[in-house]
């Protein structure tokens, strides 16, 4: 309850908390019951253990299309954790399950509206956000759920693109503001759905840019980048792709901000993999 935040809510709603301790697999069973009885139950857990409940998620949620809300706390690399305890192999699991809704946010904002989407899907839903505090934006007090599917433009320019998921946003902005400064321009979307994806917005991608990279805080294996090279290989035409991930490896401890500098999940590998291919 404390490392996940809900303590205020156990005190506020003791009759709709249940603290199941460490035991994931009951945890899902036991929320796909109550979705079949009718609720909407929320799955508060870390990335990491949710692995632990891989069968439950699979046959006795997604199988059932129920609509359980699975919220992965600490997804990406945690830090003074240890290897154990990163939770980057969440998309990669979970995109393979039919039904499963994907979604990471760029701030706190938008974790709150993604909250109130999830809370209106019919079937299951994913939203993973990491650990620590958020980037301080001012929050929305109404909820306004977000259409499912839809990636956000955060600026569009140029014939070259940053593809963002969740944390890696404020890299991408950040990369985009570098490679500004150096007269490159480029276009900076927030994909907020890893599944689905915006089908749409890659379409037009494809027609219109020479170069996308893809930026995320999951193993490359599987992930958000594979999810859109496989979208991309049914195009008429394909660009260019680098994808910015984890390599095929464990990541040992260390703090955060040196792992995501050790991972190249950084603004300066984007503006690099961005230079290589202007100069080319």
């Amino acid at each position: 309850p404390s490392g996940t935040g809900l303590k205020p809510f156990a005190k506020a709603y003791p009759k709709r908390f249940f603290f199941v301790v460490i035991v994931e697999q009951h945890a899902l069973t036991m929320a796909a019951g109550m979705a079949a009885g009718g609720k909407k139950p929320f799955v508060a857990l870390y990335s990491t253990f949710a692995q632990r409940a891989y069968d439950q998620i699979l046959h006795d949620v997604c199988l059932q299309n129920l609509p359980v809300v699975l919220c992965l706390d600490r997804a990406g690399l945690v830090g003074e954790d240890g290897p154990t305890h990163h939770g980057v192999f969440d998309i990669s699991y979970l995109r393979a399950m039919p039904e499963m809704t994907i979604m990471a946010p760029k701030d706190e904002n938008e974790l709150r509206q993604m909250l109130a989407a999830a809370y209106q899907m019919q079937g299951p839903a994913a939203i993973r956000y990491p650990r620590g505090a958020g980037l301080g934006v001012d929050i929305c007090q109404d909820f306004l759920p977000l259409p499912t599917g839809k990636a956000e433009i955060l600026q569009k320019k140029g014939n070259i693109a940053l593809l963002a998921a969740g944390t890696m946003v404020e890299k991408a902005v950040e990369a985009a503001g570098i490679l500004e400064a150096e007269g490159i321009e480029v276009t900076v979307v927030n994909a907020r759905f890893m599944k689905p994806l915006d089908e749409e917005l890659l379409k037009e991608l494809a027609a219109d840019m020479k170069l996308i990279v893809t930026m995320e805080e999951n193993v490359l294996a599987g992930g958000f980048g594979s999810a859109v090279l496989e979208f991309l290989a049914q195009c008429p035409s394909m660009p260019k792709v680098e994808r910015i991930g984890i390599e095929d490896c464990f990541v040992e401890q260390g703090s955060r901000s040196a792992l995501l500098q050790e991972q190249g999940l950084s603004a300066a590998k984007a503006v690099a993999l961005v230079q290589a291919f202007v100069g080319k």
